[in-house]
């Protein structure tokens, strides 16, 4: 399976860049996973104009199945994150585009485009932070599906 997290902006921390490596070289053993970083539209625009530029370079950069990141999404509790991509893979889809907006959020259009928006809480996160626990969230289900001890 391929995995694609696409996302606005680089990071910048070295402990957020050191934390993504190291789940991106664990979950070599499950799948292709690739992080793709876009840039961020200018701050001469308005936050409005930001948005809607970010938003559509996340849809033409997106593969497969889609899916948004955002607050207002389903929640799913790990083992649920497991059986979704373990449907996934059963329906012969085999490559799955997580897509995380800038930190001015989505546009209207990614939610709906989407094929599953997602939540991992109704707290607001850092959008750097959130790659790095997308990756571990994503680590977690292949081990849970593979059986591995890493979730308890």
């Amino acid at each position: 399976m391929k995995v694609n997290v696409i996302a606005i902006g680089k990071l910048k921390e070295d402990y957020l860049v050191a934390a993504c490596k190291e789940y991106l070289k664990r979950l070599t053993r499950f799948a292709d996973v690739k992080v793709v970083e876009l840039g961020e539209a200018p701050p001469s625009k308005t936050v409005a104009e930001q948005v809607e530029i970010e938003s559509e370079e996340l849809k033409r950069a997106a593969k497969g199945y889609t899916i948004a990141l955002d607050m207002r999404g389903e929640q799913m509790s790990s083992e649920q994150f497991a059986t979704f991509f373990k449907e996934r893979a059963t329906r012969g889809e085999s490559e799955i585009s997580f897509l995380i907006g800038g930190s001015n959020g989505l546009d209207e259009s990614v939610r709906r485009d989407a094929d599953k928006v997602l939540s991992f809480s109704k707290a607001t996160f850092p959008h750097q932070l959130f790659r790095v626990m997308l990756l571990e969230q994503i680590y977690r289900a292949f081990s849970i599906n593979a059986g591995a001890k890493y979730h308890k």
